[in-house]
């Protein structure tokens, strides 16, 4: 959205009201899922969950900070310091979702191809300990930016200089383009390898499994493929530029509508497809919903009835049952007889 000032001021209330609105929806759709996430201890005990969970506040995170800085473009400019660090925030969470969608793929295969392995293998300590590597792996583009930056700015240049707080115009030195080439690559090819690979291996062993726990197996590969589903969108960030730049050239009078699209199409909805595409196929998180949705429509204190309470599944009290079995009716008779 660098091409923010070329807007009337009803255009840019319009395009401000429907991604905040956006963004709160999809912010709304996710917090219902961290929400049930950190009421239930089931959840957080289980590194599937806990993987879950991290993608989708860091779609959260992603979401929010994007909104607000086109809102500053719109608003005013951000002094270079500032500017950096939004920067860096938004490089990181950007590269932590590719690379969190392999780890969980990695976690599936675990507990597909070595089952007696996973509860000693997949721990939530060790799962948070994975989290805090994602972080720092995806920190390093960023943190690569910054240096050339550094290494490139004037001496007479000031950190508190104002500038158009938008990538390209900050980190744009061949540089920079180059270490952002290299990246890419490098992240992309990974994380392809890595989903290919837990794809064809959790793929024979679903062939190879028995009746029983070839369910398991296929619940799994698909889970893995919706996963490269989720990468070829979040690759729509690099396909993006080649259909824009055409776009621009042919209608240039229609620069900030091609740019918000764009803006609409990469950056915001895909947010939302975690939830969509994870959490509401798993069974638990359903069943969660439909808990949480009965509740709030049937007011408090009637969704739990529900659920049997302890006395209903032991059995009824014997002082309150108010008819007899034919059995207990027959005890009776010959204790009164003797």
């Amino acid at each position: 959205m660098n091409a923010t000032r070329l807007d009337t001021l009803k255009q840019a209330f319009i395009k401000n009201f429907i991604t905040v609105f956006l963004c709160v929806i999809i912010n709304l759709v996710n917090g219902t899922f961290v929400y049930i996430y950190f009421r239930s201890q089931e959840f957080q005990r289980d590194p599937r969950y806990v993987l879950f969970i991290h993608l989708v506040l860091n779609d959260m995170v992603l979401l929010s900070l994007s909104v607000a800085l086109q809102i500053i473009t719109y608003t005013f400019r951000l002094t270079l310091a500032p500017c950096c660090v939004l920067i860096l925030i938004l490089l990181t969470t950007n590269k932590n979702s590719p690379v969190n969608l392999a780890c969980m793929a990695v976690e599936r295969y675990i507990a597909v191809c070595w089952p007696l392995h996973h509860p000693q293998l997949c721990t939530v300590g060790r799962t948070y300990c994975l989290i805090g590597l994602i972080w720092g792996v995806s920190f390093l583009p960023g943190l690569s930016n910054l240096v050339i930056l550094l290494l490139n700015w004037p001496a007479s240049g000031s950190w508190f200089s104002v500038v158009t707080c938008y990538t390209n115009r900050i980190f744009n030195t061949p540089q920079h383009q180059t270490s952002e080439l290299f990246m890419e690559v490098f992240f992309l090819s990974v994380v392809c390898v890595t989903l290919a690979a837990t794809y064809l291996k959790v793929l024979f062993a679903a062939s190879a499994a028995s009746a029983s726990s070839r369910a398991s197996a296929r619940k799994a590969r698909n889970t893995i493929l919706l996963h490269g589903v989720q990468l070829l969108i979040c690759m729509l960030t690099y396909v993006a530029p080649f259909v824009c730049v055409p776009l621009i050239r042919a209608m240039p009078h229609q620069l900030t509508v091609i740019l918000f699209i764009s803006f609409i199409l990469v950056n915001i909805l895909p947010r939302l497809l975690s939830p969509l595409i994870y959490g509401v196929r798993d069974q638990k998180f359903r069943t969660q919903l439909r808990l949480l949705f009965s509740c709030r429509s049937s007011g408090p204190g009637e969704g739990e009835r529900l659920k049997p309470t302890a006395d209903e599944r032991v059995g009824p009290v014997e002082g309150n049952r108010g008819t007899a079995t034919a059995g207990e009716r027959g005890s009776s008779k010959k204790i009164k007889s003797r």
